[in-house]
């Protein structure tokens, strides 16, 4: 959530849906000072992975409805959210995201991978495809590690 949150910042402090790079990362470096100018890059790259930016020649397009979102005035994102995340990961955020309890997700996920001999990223999409959870952006995630076992 708190990478959303983040994202989100530029974009709503400047009442748009597009920015130029270079206004993305002043606004979380200077007028924010929450990353250094390298880590709000880094912070591109890891929102473009996840799918909430798009890159459109120099600018950031946001993916999702930043002006949903409400940056608490207290609120300072951990330096963690620059770590890519695998497709366990997200696809267990997508679940707790949905209401379920994460023990009970990861307990379900890890009997379904000894069940079908399947690597945790696999074994995760199609538990929360199962679920009804739309987790298609990360089956190619899912599939490349099937390919490489």
């Amino acid at each position: 959530m708190s990478l959303r949150v983040a994202v989100a910042a530029p974009f709503s402090q400047h009442g748009t849906d597009c920015l130029e790079e270079g206004e993305f990362v002043v606004a979380l470096s200077l007028d924010r000072d929450w990353f250094s100018p390298d880590q709000a890059k880094r912070l591109i790259d890891v929102a473009t992975q996840e799918g909430l930016l798009e890159r459109e020649g120099d600018d950031l397009v946001a993916t999702f409805d930043h002006s949903e979102m409400t940056v608490p005035e207290e609120f300072v994102p951990d330096e963690e959210i620059l770590r890519e995340r695998s497709a366990f990961e997200r696809v267990l955020d997508a679940l707790v995201a949905e209401g379920m309890e994460k023990h009970e997700a990861v307990g379900a996920i890890n009997g379904l991978q000894e069940e079908l001999g399947l690597t945790i990223e696999a074994a995760a999409v199609v538990y929360a495809r199962r679920e009804g959870i739309d987790v298609s952006d990360l089956a190619p995630i899912a599939n490349d590690a099937l390919e490489t076992e």
